[in-house]
């Protein structure tokens, strides 16, 4: 089993840049890790030249995972959002770049916290199965009800039977509104995980500042050793797991990242080349 490891966005580690208080650049970013998720696509969904370009800057072998737009995941709350239908209609062709390539992972629906498991939900997962057509989909829910003890089961079975990949999410699962973290293969190629952190004294912080608040978290060495013990459980083992860390408010995704990385001694073959560190004779 292969084991990819990547964060959210590629503009917000300054680690891979010595610190420099500057966004980093996808080519730079490449040079570290093999994938990257792309959350611009919940927010607008971006033209195919601009995809295009996205992948001018990365090696052929390094993948995307984008995140779908609001609507096809129910999320309220914007007016001005597309339409489902043509939503999906323009997603598809957004990432047609990527697919022509092989270099998109999946699609990430992250469904929000009003999304529980109730038959009309569970009926538009299938539904979401067929408009994306032949598309890898993966599915992370923020409500418990799709995981809790003696349920989560028959979810990730649900999730085989559509060729979905079931997201194993990690935060602060003591808490009312998390969910617990459960690994599991649903699809053959792919077992994905994505880490949010720990921070319970801010994931249901309030206040404009919220969705900063409640990713501030670096894992430890343990912590990160409970995720390395978990993939190496997977049965049955899939092609590839794919850990994406993004507890990022204090930078911290890419280092835990990289720690993880160093743990589970994995090279990473086919990156862009690392700009050459410059010496210090004086």
């Amino acid at each position: 089993m292969k084991v990819t490891l990547g964060t959210t966005t590629w503009t917000e580690h300054p680690a891979l840049i010595d610190g420099a208080k500057r966004p980093v650049t996808l080519a730079e970013y490449a040079a570290y890790f093999p994938v990257v998720e792309v959350d611009t696509f919940f927010y607008a969904i971006p033209n195919t030249a601009t995809v295009s370009q996205w992948l001018s800057s990365v090696p052929p072998e390094f993948q995307f995972i984008t995140k779908a737009y609001r609507s096809m995941t129910k999320h309220m709350g914007d007016d001005r959002a597309l339409p489902i239908e043509e939503a999906f209609v323009r997603y598809r062709d957004a990432v047609a770049p990527l697919v022509a390539t092989g270099q998109l992972k999946t699609v990430l629906f992250q469904f929000p916290p009003y999304f529980t498991a109730i038959p009309e939900n569970i009926d538009y997962l299938q539904t979401v199965r067929h408009m994306m057509g032949g598309l890898p989909v993966a599915v992370e829910f923020r409500h418990a009800s799709w995981l809790a003890p003696g349920v989560a089961k028959s979810t990730a079975d649900f999730c085989a039977d559509l060729g979905i990949t079931l997201v194993a999410a990690d935060e602060p699962h003591q808490l009312a509104t998390s969910v617990p973290f459960y690994l599991a293969t649903t699809t053959p190629s792919l077992a994905m995980l994505r880490l949010h952190g720990r921070n319970t004294s801010g994931w249901n912080h309030p206040g404009p500042n919220w969705r900063k608040e409640r990713t501030k978290y670096r894992y430890s060495d343990g912590e990160l050793k409970q995720f390395q013990e978990a993939i190496k459980q997977l049965a049955p083992a899939p092609s590839e797991a794919c850990v994406i860390f993004n507890n990022n408010s204090n930078r911290d995704a890419s280092p835990n990242a990289l720690r993880l990385q160093k743990m589970m001694g994995i090279r990473f073959d086919g990156l862009n080349r690392k700009p050459p560190k410059q010496l210090s004779l004086f």
